[in-house]
């Protein structure tokens, strides 16, 4: 398995023929697989590699969440095509001890925190959603609609999700 060296057209050529019919490296969303893809490339593919410039675009989107992606980098040499060797130098430098594989209980950074904060007040700010069982025959959707929005203080707008009759 591999792309052989991405530092060469001809690793390229591998990489973009292997994109040809996939969005992501492993799966169905950005990973660390993509990452270490990413990571391995020398610069930006020529035009003429569409898939592979299309995924560099892509994967280079998520470089402020690259920390966050799911999943373990592995060796270069463990993504690709079956039947193509890596030869890249980079795979035998990898330090096993830069894997975190269980999290880490180091403080977090000031950046982490501040995102952190941020979608925790973005989550607090989402209005209320109810689910409720309502029989035609007692209570009409409309009267309904009109008790919630009375609460104008606390309600801006009502949207019914879905019907469901009994």
């Amino acid at each position: 398995m591999g792309f052989g060296d991405l530092k060469t057209p001809a690793g390229l050529k591998v990489l973009n023929e292997f994109l040809a019919d996939k969005s992501y490296v492993e799966g169905y969303v950005p990973s660390q697989a993509d990452i270490a893809v990413f990571d391995a490339l020398s610069g930006t593919p020529s035009a003429n590699l569409c898939h592979a410039l299309r995924w560099y675009n892509h994967i280079k989107s998520y470089q402020k969440e690259k920390g966050s992606l799911p999943g373990v980098k592995k060796p270069l040499s463990q993504y690709g095509p079956a039947g193509v060797e890596d030869t890249t130098a980079a795979a035998a430098d990898e330090d096993d001890d830069d894997i975190d594989l269980f999290g880490s209980d180091e403080e977090e950074d000031e950046q982490t925190k501040k995102i952190k904060e941020e979608r925790l007040a973005a989550y607090n700010a989402k209005k209320l959603q109810i689910a409720c069982v309502v029989e035609d025959d007692k209570v009409g959707t409309d009267q309904l609609e009109e008790l919630i929005t009375a609460f104008e203080d606390y309600v801006q707008s009502m949207d019914v999700a879905a019907f469901n009759k009994i």
